[in-house]
């Protein structure tokens, strides 16, 4: 989809009021923003505050000509490259005019001046700039893409190489045990093959995430809604992520109704929760993780609560981004890609996923539901 390009500034200086209204009402258009000043003074104040494609000046002009703006605007890194049409009645004298180029000045008109002809060269100027600006948006964006893919390989290649390396190292360990003759005890070996289990699920699920956001970000991400109970999925989650709960010293609770019906894709909406029961546990570790399910106005509302360190207000849209944490997670695992898909599955059900935080008061993630109207 092509991008609109930028407006451009235009800057008009003399110092008769009419001959600014003249040229302003000749000059405007869309795509471009006058702006008027009827001194030097005046038009360097302006020039220090917005950018301009050209700068259309009076050579006589009391307190300071325009030869002299022209030189005080070639003095500054801010102003040195905004392009000067000089603009006199004084007639055409060579010398008047050799002045003028040697101030910086990109043409020389006369008064009176011809409409068609001066329209003409700032629609050049204008064009120019607007082009400029867009290149260099484009410039920024790329520079941007390319160290978020940096930062994505970086990321990518720690979280394998870590479940990698300890898969390698305990088949290394069975394989000189089974050299030896030794047989682990049922309770050794059961425990040796749940750390490989955790260990594949984790790289499983990292893939199952970059394959989401591929589909999330071309609308293929595929939903199969039917009727469904939200009070299961919140207790068949929990009971899922207690061992982990355990593990961590995290007391984990959920307060739920009975029974809870909706109409969502049962899959899409535990991988919700349990990436954000996993948020909770990793940043709210040791401290209570709670979970509530009920009914707020024609809505369900399904909420994990943590006691963690909090989200910043400026961090809070950011994380819903692709590949971006908070600011305090430099050391926990992940690639930043959980919330991006779960907001994406909540949108993709007429939902949305809410978050109430403040740094030093843990967060509340909430998954939002529209119930089924009565009688459908």
């Amino acid at each position: 989809m092509s991008q609109a390009l930028p407006d451009a500034n235009v800057l008009l200086v003399d110092d008769l009021q009419e001959n600014l209204v003249a040229l302003e009402a000749l000059l405007r258009g869309p795509g471009r923003r006058i702006f008027c000043a009827r001194s030097g003074e005046e038009a360097l104040s302006l020039m220090l505050e917005h950018p301009f494609a050209l700068a259309i000046v009076d050579v006589q002009m009391p307190s300071m000509n325009g030869f002299e703006l022209a030189e005080l605007m070639r003095g500054t890194d801010r102003t040195r490259g905004i392009p000067i049409v000089f603009v006199s009645a004084a007639g055409r004298e060579l010398n008047y005019a050799f002045r003028g180029y040697e101030s910086g000045a990109v043409d020389f008109l006369h008064k009176p001046l011809d409409p068609h002809a001066v329209r003409n060269k700032v629609d050049v100027f204008v064009d120019l700039f607007r082009q400029r600006q867009h290149l260099l948006e484009m410039q920024s964006e790329l520079e941007r893409a390319v160290r978020m893919r940096d930062d994505f390989l970086s990321m990518v290649s720690h979280e394998l190489r870590n479940p990698l390396n300890t898969l390698y190292l305990q088949a290394q360990l069975r394989l000189r045990m089974a050299a030896k003759g030794q047989v682990p005890d049922p309770e050794g070996f059961r425990q040796l093959v749940t750390r490989d289990e955790h260990q594949i699920r984790s790289m499983i699920r990292l893939l199952d995430d970059m394959i989401d956001v591929s589909r999330a970000r071309t609308g293929q991400l595929a939903m199969k809604p039917g009727p469904t109970d939200l009070a299961t999925i919140a207790r068949r989650g929990v009971e899922s992520m207690q061992e982990q709960a355990r593990a961590a010293g995290t007391p984990l609770t959920l307060a739920a109704p009975g029974s809870l019906p909706v109409t969502a894709d049962e899959f899409r909406l535990e991988q919700v929760l349990l990436n954000l029961l996993t948020n909770a546990l990793r940043y709210g570790a040791g401290k209570p993780v709670a979970v509530r399910l009920q009914v707020e106005g024609s809505e369900a509302a399904l909420s994990v609560q943590d006691a963690g360190p909090g989200i910043a207000p400026a961090d809070q849209d950011r994380i819903f981004q692709q590949f971006e944490r908070g600011t305090s997670t430099r050391n926990v695992p992940g690639l930043g890609l959980g919330l991006y898909i779960s907001r994406q599955i909540m949108e993709a059900h007429g939902g949305r996923l809410d978050l109430r935080s403040a740094p030093g008061e843990g967060a509340e993630f909430t998954m939002r539901l529209p119930l089924p109207a009565a009688g459908a």
